[in-house]
């Protein structure tokens, strides 16, 4: 299980987030059969979308984020509920690639540059609020950072990171954010730089040892910081049987009516990969309700 802490600074200018994904990662890798390159962009993206939906405030809020760009690794997806709870998924789970320039996997080889991160929350309003930004590195973590810059007008430090072990676990995962509040001033900004300037990758940190609390004392030594709350976030996939039935229910008679010439129809979650199989007598069933 994950551990996300919050934070805000005593002078009332930032908040600052944390979180030790690893236990979230590793399961979605054992889902989705990943190669160690689509761990690494997968689970960046679940890891900054568990700090994302941290912040939301509704019990039914939620925030999906689809990074789509034109690597071999295709449509990378990942959805948050309110208490950081994530699942995802990455169109190609096996990418073979050579690692980057600097000797690390090449996530932005696998995902592209050219694209666009889009953000979908859902707020229990009639309409989701969705935002669009374009692929700035294909690292996730600088994509997320400019969305909040562009969309949200929210000045934002990103950082995320996944170590793969050469079995393909994981071997730490975690993510950091930090965003400055309204009453922040240009020192507040200088100060932050000033601290994350020689900032370790957030996985080192993880790999270490450190707990969400120390890493957000850590990325910020001149700021003296205040615990908000926390929560044990994990990989965690709200599908189901009456949701599948909902989801063939809306495709139509005549696609239910298609169905019921194969001996059986199966049902796979994108997200967690569970079965659902449905007989031709199942089909016939869904077919009078889609009738009333």
């Amino acid at each position: 299980m994950g551990k996300l802490v919050r934070c805000i600074s005593n002078d009332g200018t930032l908040t600052v987030m944390a979180v030790n994904s690893t236990d979230i990662v590793e399961r979605a890798q054992q889902i989705h059969e990943t190669s160690a390159v689509c761990s690494a962009a997968l689970g960046r993206l679940l890891t900054g979308a568990s700090l994302m939906g941290a912040v939301l405030k509704g019990k039914d809020d939620s925030v999906t984020l689809r990074l789509k760009g034109d690597g071999p690794a295709g449509t990378v997806m990942a959805v948050s509920d309110s208490s950081g709870n994530v699942r995802g998924y990455v169109q190609q789970s096996v990418v073979e690639i050579p690692l980057n320039a600097k000797g690390k996997l090449d996530v932005a080889g696998a995902v592209g540059k050219n694209g666009f991160l889009t953000v979908i929350k859902d707020l229990g309003m009639k309409e989701p609020y969705v935002g669009q930004s374009p692929i700035i590195s294909g690292e996730i973590a600088e994509d997320i950072t400019a969305y909040y810059s562009t969309s949200e007008q929210t000045p934002t430090v990103c950082a995320l990171g996944v170590l793969v072990n050469p079995d393909l676990s994981i071997r730490a995962a975690g993510g950091l954010i930090i965003q400055l509040l309204p009453t922040a001033m240009d020192d507040t900004i200088d100060k932050v730089e000033e601290c994350i300037k020689n900032l370790e990758p957030i996985s080192t940190l993880i790999d270490r040892g450190m707990t969400p609390e120390e890493i957000c004392h850590h990325a910020l030594p001149l700021f003296e910081l205040e615990v908000l709350d926390g929560s044990e976030p994990e990989y965690k996939c709200y599908c189901s049987k009456e949701r599948v039935e909902g989801a063939l229910i809306s495709t139509g008679i005549e696609e239910l009516t298609d169905m019921m010439q194969d001996e059986k129809t199966e049902v796979n979650c994108q997200f967690c990969d569970k079965k659902y199989v449905f007989t031709p007598s199942d089909i016939e069933n869904l077919i009078r309700r889609a009738k009333k």
